[in-house]
């Protein structure tokens, strides 16, 4: 509905494989999938630890509240950050073409066709009537 919009910048070691067919389609699938999805940041370990830790808290708390035992937290919590990070995270989410596959799946797809690195850098999502920040 032209209401969203995204810029995504993908790197590839040679300027070759930057103007193939597939590599563009996948740039511009990836784009269309930022648009869609909304995702908060490339990779998992680009979340902020402060946000990390708050997550957690939430679930300790969602724990603490439901009375499970306190020695199975670890690995609940550790599930639940698995979810987390494919609602936030572009490379942890199901790609919206083919929900058979993760955004990086269709990298490491796309790495083992071309037989060079690519590495999604970052991306700016914009949706129209968003507030400008000051």
């Amino acid at each position: 509905d032209h209401s969203y919009g995204a810029v995504i910048m993908v790197n590839c070691e040679t300027d070759f494989v930057a103007k193939t067919d597939d590599f563009q389609t996948a740039a511009r699938d990836i784009a269309m999938h930022i648009a869609a999805s909304n995702p908060l940041y490339v990779r998992p370990d680009e979340i902020p630890e402060d946000a990390l830790n708050r997550e957690k808290e939430i679930y300790r708390s969602q724990l603490r509240d439901e009375k499970k035992p306190e020695k199975i937290w670890d690995k609940i919590i550790e599930g639940k950050l698995k979810k987390f990070y494919e609602d936030v995270c572009l490379t942890e989410q199901k790609f919206i073409k083919n929900n058979d596959i993760t955004v990086s799946t269709l990298i490491n797809n796309l790495i083992a066709k071309t037989g060079e690195n690519i590495i999604i850098r970052r991306f700016s999502r914009f949706q129209l009537g968003e507030e400008i920040k000051k």
